[in-house]
């Protein structure tokens, strides 16, 4: 059992928790996840490490409520206890001789983002973030990125918060006004990845994308997370979750995770049942 240290709500749909974790603490790196099951007849989710302190013993995560386990998920509190909590897992962050780099981040991507800019300001990197919202009420770790970066820019679909637009708009503004990178990191909705991509590939930056969105049993197992790489099939959770964006299948990928949305919707409505007839109770 894995106690809950502390818990904040980031915006409407989205938690962040402290919990208690010292042997996955210890060995956590940037771009790991672990996986988590809420009681003992709850199903394993994969979440990203949002961020570690080895000294405390603690992890935190981040989650986006989308589903039955991330509802239940959030009904803890501090002080609960979660079931099972098992890391790191995957290939960490390639960080290594990167001096300059543009991270950017989308909506709840951003909870991976930040672990990734803080490895890199931390490695001596000139840090540049680059973070994209629907709206000012879904802003997360906005402060965070900041502190962890030499530049930061915000842009939100409405223009309620930082500048009106799109990240692809902020980068190729930054590519146009002379500045290089060694590599830019894309992390959230698989389309914003896509179309980041097909940016970079147009300038030659290399460039690395996280395919943890896609990621449902977390062990390789399942096959949800397959997905098609420089034309080899590749597994997100234990060949990644860090790909050569380049080489991704977007499409592919993007199509077969509308697969389960039906399936979601169905859990989700079961699962708001059960709490609203407990909380009637």
């Amino acid at each position: 059992m894995y106690k809950i240290i502390k818990k904040e709500i980031l915006n409407p749909t989205v938690t962040k928790m402290v919990v208690e974790a010292p042997a996955v603490a210890k060995k956590a790196l940037a771009g790991q996840f672990i996986i988590l099951r809420v009681n003992e007849n709850g199903e394993r989710i994969p979440l990203t490490i949002a961020d570690y302190d080895r000294e405390n013993g603690t992890i935190t995560i981040i989650f986006q409520i989308v589903g039955k386990t991330t509802m239940l998920l959030n009904e803890l509190n501090e002080n609960d206890y979660i079931q099972d909590f098992v890391g790191p897992l995957g290939k960490p962050s390639n960080i290594e001789g990167l001096k300059k780099v543009c991270v950017i981040g989308g909506g709840v991507g951003c909870a991976i983002a930040y672990p990734t800019a803080k490895a890199l300001h931390e490695n001596g990197a000139e840090v540049t973030v680059i973070t994209g919202f629907r709206n000012k009420d879904l802003v997360i770790l906005e402060d965070e990125l900041k502190n962890v970066s030499d530049h930061a820019y915000l842009v939100s679909d409405d223009g309620s918060t930082g500048t009106k637009g799109l990240v692809t708009n902020v980068l190729e503004d930054l590519i146009n006004q002379g500045e290089t990178f060694d590599e830019v990191i894309a992390i959230g909705p698989l389309i914003m990845m896509k179309f980041v991509c097909q940016l970079t590939k147009k300038y030659n930056i290399k460039t690395t994308v996280s395919m943890n969105p896609i990621m449902i049993d977390g062990t390789g197992m399942c096959g949800g997370c397959r997905l098609t790489v420089g034309g080899k099939t590749k597994f997100a959770c234990v060949d990644g979750p860090d790909f050569d964006g380049h080489e991704v299948d977007f499409d592919e990928a993007m199509s077969r995770g509308a697969t389960y949305r039906d399936f979601e919707a169905r859990e989700r409505e079961a699962t708001c049942n059960l709490l609203k007839k407990g909380d009637a109770q």
